[in-house]
């Protein structure tokens, strides 16, 4: 049993039933909240009923999702979510910063946030019976459904821009799904498998268009809930938690808020954690609307090397806009260069970030240098991808490996001693 009621649109707030296929609001084409029967789940369950669960995945919170529980329990679809959380002292110190951690997504069965959100997905047309799943995807998202769509047996037609990572696209055909490379721009990737779905009656994944995306991004909020409920996290209850997402098209923020807003609604949560989105300064469209005061999120022509954060105009801006203002957060734009010396600092902690990942922390250094932490201030930044899905950047912040000849004598000589 599940607790989904329907859908409400975010821009006119027009319900919709929840028994027919849904995406975007067909009166103002506005991205569709999942609304849950509050009351009910109130009524039936505690936050220890969570807590005690033993499952250790995103289904974890199952009471909490728009779809019932996948039949088959030993896949790949069962296990993402329920990433671990480190506390990088070293990176604290460089900071000045007494409580910093780092969410890692890397940890996910596809090396990414998007399992999260493809999990959910692929439930969903399991659930109503569809036969192929499409998305449009520089590589993440389309690796995260490629995945969780071979668990299971389920169709998947993935739309990549050929430019995409080499590695990521190795992924989306390891998989077995069906790929098409693109002569364009992700947006036209993503402008494509909609005409496909619309076409040949595909179920459509696409990031910020199908509501169910975020409802899978949403269970890193309860994630991290959970610590905070528990005192892992944060020793000063009063204190909000500050979180660093990096942003393209928007749906991970938006979905994480809406995680923070479910918890809000059942009365669960004390205090709602501010939100920062960091976007690429080639790829800056909701950061533009955010500093203008404005929901209209005008098209960039984006360029960065973040390519999962590489968005012309974004599916999921004016949610984003909002989850950061509605929490007392802001936006925050980065170099690429400052990207990728993130990915080396990171890493030097252990962590191996993809350059939208690496993101996320390049945002946190930017604001510490201009003052806006104090030290006793409690941070929280996610990587939200494994850096062996983009080598090339990775290489562009190291230096090169010495050559040696295999003797003790070159040794001593590229040791300089």
């Amino acid at each position: 049993m599940n607790y989904f009621v329907g859908y409400k649109c975010s821009l006119c707030a027009m319900e919709y039933d929840s028994s027919h296929i849904q995406y975007t609001c067909p009166k103002d084409g506005g991205n569709l909240d999942v609304v849950l029967d509050y009351a009910t789940i109130r009524r039936n369950f505690q936050p220890d009923d969570i807590s005690l669960m033993v499952e250790q995945s995103l289904w974890r919170y199952l009471p909490l999702l728009p779809v019932s529980e996948p039949k088959r329990r030993r896949t790949p679809l069962r296990a993402a979510g329920w990433t671990p959380i480190y506390s990088p002292q070293r990176l604290a110190v460089e900071l000045g910063l007494q409580k910093l951690w780092i969410k890692d997504e890397s940890r996910n069965p596809t090396a990414s946030f998007k399992d999260r959100a493809s999990a959910l997905v692929v439930a969903r047309s399991q659930e109503i019976g569809v036969e192929v799943v499409v998305t449009a995807s520089t590589g993440n998202a389309g690796a995260a459904l490629a995945g969780m769509a071979a668990a299971v047996d389920q169709k998947a037609v993935i739309f990549a821009p050929r430019n995409a990572p080499a590695a990521k696209i190795a992924q989306l055909l390891v998989f077995g799904a069906q790929v098409f490379l693109v002569d364009g721009t992700y947006d036209d990737a993503f402008d494509l498998s909609i005409q496909a779905s619309e076409e040949f009656s595909w179920y459509c994944r696409n990031t910020g268009y199908n509501p169910f995306t975020a409802e899978g991004k949403k269970t890193a909020a309860f994630e991290i809930w959970e610590l905070i409920h528990s005192g892992v996290l944060m020793h000063n209850p009063t204190s909000p938690l500050n979180i660093f997402v990096s942003v393209g098209d928007g749906n991970i923020i938006s979905g994480i808020h809406k995680g923070f807003k479910d918890l809000e609604m059942l009365g669960w949560i004390n205090h709602m954690p501010r939100l920062y989105g960091v976007q690429a300064e080639g790829s800056a469209a909701i950061a533009n609307a955010f500093d203008a005061g404005q929901e209209t999120i005008n098209p960039v022509s984006a360029n960065t090397l973040a390519d999962s954060i590489s968005v012309d105009l974004p599916r999921d801006g004016v949610r984003a806009v909002r989850a950061c203002r509605e929490t007392g957060g802001s936006y925050v734009r980065v170099t690429d260069q400052e990207i990728l010396d993130s990915i080396a600092a990171l890493g030097k902690a252990g962590i191996f970030a993809e350059p939208a990942g690496a993101a996320a922390y390049a945002g946190l250094q930017r604001l510490v240098k201009l003052g806006r932490f104090s030290k006793q201030d409690p941070v929280l930044v996610i990587n939200t991808g494994n850096g062996l899905k983009d080598i090339k950047a990775a290489m562009e912040c190291v230096p090169h490996a010495p050559v040696i000849e295999p003797s003790l004598k070159s040794l001593i000589k590229a040791l300089g001693y």
